[in-house]
């Protein structure tokens, strides 16, 4: 089999883009299941993610921040998906069979678990509680690593409105993990003066 010069150049060229691509993956499946919270959803999301990206390829210039248009890329996967359950649960919602997505028994996500004890519990809860959008921006920022632009360019929103949500979110944090701070030694309680 011959290739033209022009087919060699794409076959360089996507397997540079896949090679830049696939280091992200771990990443993108961590920011899924936050999203996502189930391992499964979180697998499809990723996946969806990677194909809209290969199918994509050609408006992706190679060396650029491609972590951040692979975040881009799934939180808008997420986001459609988020709407189609939606408004298809208010279809099936009438009550016919009796049976819903609530009625799940056992652990959705064990997996997910797994990767959550790398962090204390009480401050996964304190985190999963947070609002969407208070959540994603403190998960893209403080556990992801993401300055402001890239955050902004990934949810669709300028830079100040993620500085808000990421303000916020924390001040929220910061309320929910008082107790648990306290008790664990990283800050301590003033004694009032009687």
């Amino acid at each position: 089999m011959e290739l033209t010069m022009n087919g060699s150049g794409d076959v360089a060229q996507r397997a540079r883009f896949e090679e830049e691509a696939l280091v992200h993956m771990d990443a993108l499946y961590n920011f899924a299941l936050k999203l996502a919270r189930v391992r499964d959803d979180a697998e499809d999301l990723v996946s969806d993610t990677l194909l809209r990206a290969f199918e994509r390829r050609e408006q992706y210039r190679l060396g650029t921040n491609i972590r951040a248009w692979l975040f881009t890329i799934l939180y808008h996967v997420f986001v459609s998906r988020k709407r189609r359950i939606g408004s298809r649960e208010v279809q099936e919602g009438d009550g016919e069979t009796g049976w819903s997505v609530q009625n799940a028994v056992g652990e959705a996500d064990p997996e997910g678990r797994f990767y959550d004890s790398f962090l204390d519990d009480e401050i996964v809860r304190a985190i999963d509680a947070l609002p969407d959008e208070y959540r994603t921006a403190v998960v893209l920022s403080d556990i992801q690593e993401m300055r402001y632009a890239e955050i902004a360019q990934i949810l669709g929103i300028p830079e100040g409105t993620v500085k808000s949500r990421l303000f916020r979110g924390r001040r929220l944090l910061q309320r929910k993990l008082r107790g648990y701070a306290e008790e664990m030694g990283y800050i301590k309680t003033l004694a009032l003066a009687s």
